[in-house]
């Protein structure tokens, strides 16, 4: 399995740094130009990218620098998508839920993985995973689109503007297609740095037993 070069721990959290500054600059924008949505999608995004220093310090889980730039990175691009660059660049949505779907492949994985280090009577072969992840991606990826179409029909019959639409059939079937790119790099390339994760959790979780 093919190994990606890893950032610094100090390289993460510069990015990690410069990253929410820019989103401080968003709620700030949106502060002063009266707009909730930006205001509240880059606070929220700001109390994620702290999320794998808590781990870490709270709960003894030292995340891969690349997991931790991972999760940023996620939040960071479906962020600046809210303040406007949806709108602006036409790919900009595809690369955020790549992005996304990868997030909840590797939560699926990590998940998996934690289980069966904890159990005897439990083996998840590496091809297995593979197929393991594309599944929960898919399956996240249809009940995300269920729940825009929801909002959509729940914005039809109010008049409420809603933080998210679906855009057609065309812009659902894209959507699910970059769900699954973002699936198949979880599958060929994280595997290897989401199992120690795993194994960190599973011995957080049953020290006690």
């Amino acid at each position: 399995m093919t190994v990606l070069p890893r950032p610094s721990t100090a390289n993460q959290r510069r990015i990690t740094r410069a990253m929410q500054v820019v989103l401080l600059g968003v709620v700030a924008s949106g502060v002063v130009a009266g707009q909730p949505k930006a205001i509240v999608n880059g606070s929220i995004a700001l109390l994620i990218t702290t999320l794998p220093a808590m781990l870490e310090r709270n709960y003894e889980i030292p995340l891969d620098p690349w997991l931790g730039l991972w999760i940023t990175t996620a939040v960071f691009l479906h962020t600046l998508g809210s303040a406007g660059l949806y709108a602006q660049i036409v790919w900009w949505d595809h690369l955020t839920h790549a992005f996304s779907a990868s997030l909840a492949a590797a939560a699926g994985y990590i998940t998996a993985r934690a289980m069966d280090l904890h159990s005897d009577d439990i083996n998840i072969p590496s091809q297995f995973a593979f197929v393991y992840i594309l599944v929960v991606v898919l399956s996240f990826g249809v009940v995300w689109e269920l729940f825009e179409f929801g909002l959509d029909a729940v914005a039809a019959e109010t008049g409420l503007t809603m933080p998210l639409a679906q855009h057609g059939l065309d812009d659902t079937i894209r959507d699910l297609m970059y769900n699954s790119l973002g699936a198949l790099v979880v599958a060929f390339f994280g595997q290897v740095h989401l199992t120690g994760v795993a194994r960190t959790i599973r011995e957080q979780l049953f020290v006690s037993e």
